[in-house]
């Protein structure tokens, strides 16, 4: 079976061998193979990055097919999405102080779980008519219930998924727009993707995903969760940690053969043996 794939970074800052690994893990394992921009953390999204991103794969001798899905080109699509899933929402007051004040969550997946604080108030109504400032969280155990929901990961296997033990996830806030999870499964069946390829760090967002999928009535995609890059002493890169980038990579001469060489040997055989 033929798939087409994605690479879908986020223009925060410039790309590192890490990304240079997963645009290249999935251009390999896709007969179509296409980019997206998700760019809707509008607070740390630059257009300077985004220009660097696409520069830097031509670079790196990748080419994809159709144009470039610039998430944020697409809200409307996103809220229609959202709309959908109004049976299962409700609007969330609590600040990250306030979660952090309460105490004692239990950790999921993704860190500690929303204690669910705000799961039916009284006046929420009167409360998001008024302008008060508020996320949209998914009421997970209620949009999960009567689902019982699998993936399938090419290293891994069909496996369970369990979006309850992430609690309930935020899919919208009032002042940052719509969040990762939501836009990322609309993308991916609008850009007709069939095989996810990323990183092992997501692969139980995998969980969330796939109860997304089914409520929405999208493609369920396969899986392919890959090892991260790391450096000699184990860690994770991350652009956070200024990392060096491709571009300077690029600046100090090495070049775009270099670059896959050294990922190859380094990195790609772990990788495929999961």
């Amino acid at each position: 079976m033929t798939h087409t794939t994605r690479f879908a970074p986020s223009p925060t800052g410039y790309l590192h061998l890490g990304h240079a690994f997963s645009a290249l893990f999935a251009a390999e394992r896709g007969a179509r193979f296409v980019l997206r921009l998700e760019d809707i953390d509008t607070a740390r999204c630059r257009p300077e990055y985004a220009a660097a991103t696409i520069e830097d794969l031509a670079w790196l001798g990748l080419r994809w097919d159709g144009p470039v899905r610039v998430q944020s080109a697409h809200a409307a699509e996103h809220r229609a999405a959202l709309e959908k899933l109004r049976p299962w929402l409700y609007p969330c007051f609590c600040t990250r102080a306030d979660i952090a004040a309460a105490g004692g969550a239990p950790q999921g997946p993704s860190g500690a779980i929303y204690p669910g604080t705000c799961r039916g108030l009284a006046d929420a109504a009167r409360r998001v008519a008024a302008g008060e400032a508020h996320a949209w969280r998914l009421d997970v155990a209620g949009a999960a219930h009567g689902l019982v929901l699998h993936a399938t990961d090419l290293a891994r296997g069909r496996f369970r998924c369990e979006p309850e033990a992430h609690g309930d996830v935020v899919l919208a806030r009032k002042d940052a727009g719509l969040a990762y999870h939501l836009c990322c499964v609309c993308d991916d069946a609008a850009q007709g993707v069939s095989l996810v390829t990323r990183g092992e760090d997501l692969l139980r967002a995998t969980d969330i995903h796939r109860l997304l999928q089914a409520r929405l009535g999208l493609p369920e995609p396969l899986y392919e969760h890959h090892q991260l890059v790391t450096d000699a002493a184990g860690r994770r890169l991350a652009k956070r940690d200024q990392d060096m980038t491709l571009r300077e990579m690029r600046a100090r001469g090495v070049t775009p053969e270099e670059v896959r060489a050294m990922l190859q040997h380094e990195h790609a055989g772990a990788a495929l043996r999961g």
